[in-house]
């Protein structure tokens, strides 16, 4: 607990205090054992009633491992269109803009439907993990060129990278891939959402998205919209510095368009169809 921030009409407040750590943790486990007593055949387990399976554990390393350790068959299908471009979703799971995931995997559902390929990380890939994008199944969720590639490669359309920490590691193929077509990472056919934040990391990775070059969509909207010097930054000025932006929008649809209209026009600059 914290003395700053603290959920109203709580019985015991135990402040974090360094110096008291162990006396708190002893406090701490001594109520737990008191709480389960009080629960203990009472609570009936709300645990869903459908089990859903997932392919997890989509590294860079993997992921080139099924391209037989070589990115020409990503740049072949890219420049082909069967795959638009790709997004990382790095995501929390917040109740702030919408019911649980809505936005999610909603908005991931869009993606996927336009041949666009989902690097998914963080909270909210458990959640496309649970609504089944992340399983070979959702393939038939696909755009028509996105199937193909999947179902060559026995892959779901969502790819299911780790935790938010591993942002970096999804880095290291975008970089991989910039270096092998010898252009900069602004001008790939790539984005970066957020669509359901919620931690001070998320705010961390999207400040790295935009200085790495990414068209970076956020929602909710981050807590800045009191400073309107600093909003015109992030979303119109910012691009000529780094070539990333920073869009808002709480609607999947909405975002899922921004998202494409970046990638067709990253696509047509790089003279793909």
């Amino acid at each position: 607990m914290n003395d700053i921030v603290r959920i109203p009409g709580l019985h015991h407040t135990l402040d974090y205090k360094p110096p008291a750590a162990e006396y708190i943790a002893e406090q701490l486990i001594t109520l737990g054992i008191e709480n389960f007593t009080k629960r203990y055949n009472k609570i009936e387990p709300l645990v869903p009633k459908y089990k859903q399976k997932a392919i997890a554990g989509f590294s860079t390393e993997a992921v080139l491992n099924a391209l037989g350790n070589k990115l020409e068959p990503l740049v072949d299908v890219i420049a082909s269109g069967k795959i638009k471009g790709i997004v990382a979703l790095v995501n929390c799971t917040s109740l702030k803009n919408g019911p649980q995931d809505y936005v999610t995997v909603n908005l991931a559902k869009e993606l996927i439907k336009r041949d666009i390929l989902i690097v998914a990380g963080g909270c909210g890939n458990h959640a496309l993990e649970v609504a089944g994008l992340a399983n070979v199944d959702a393939v038939s969720l696909a755009g028509k060129g996105l199937q193909q590639v999947c179902e060559f490669l026995e892959i779901p359309p969502v790819l299911s990278f780790g935790t938010c920490t591993d942002t970096g590691r999804i880095t290291m193929l975008v970089t991989a891939l910039a270096d092998h077509l010898d252009v900069d990472i602004p001008q790939l056919p790539i984005a970066v959402t957020a669509p359901q934040w919620l931690e001070q990391k998320a705010t961390i990775d999207g400040i790295f998205a935009v200085a790495y070059g990414a068209y970076t969509h956020l929602a909710p909207p981050p807590s800045i919209t009191g400073a309107p010097r600093l909003v015109k930054l992030l979303t119109e000025e910012i691009e000529e510095i780094t070539g990333g932006k920073v869009a808002v929008s709480d609607d999947p649809i909405e975002a899922a368009n921004g998202i494409e209209q970046h990638i067709l026009a990253k696509r047509k600059a790089l003279g793909l169809s």
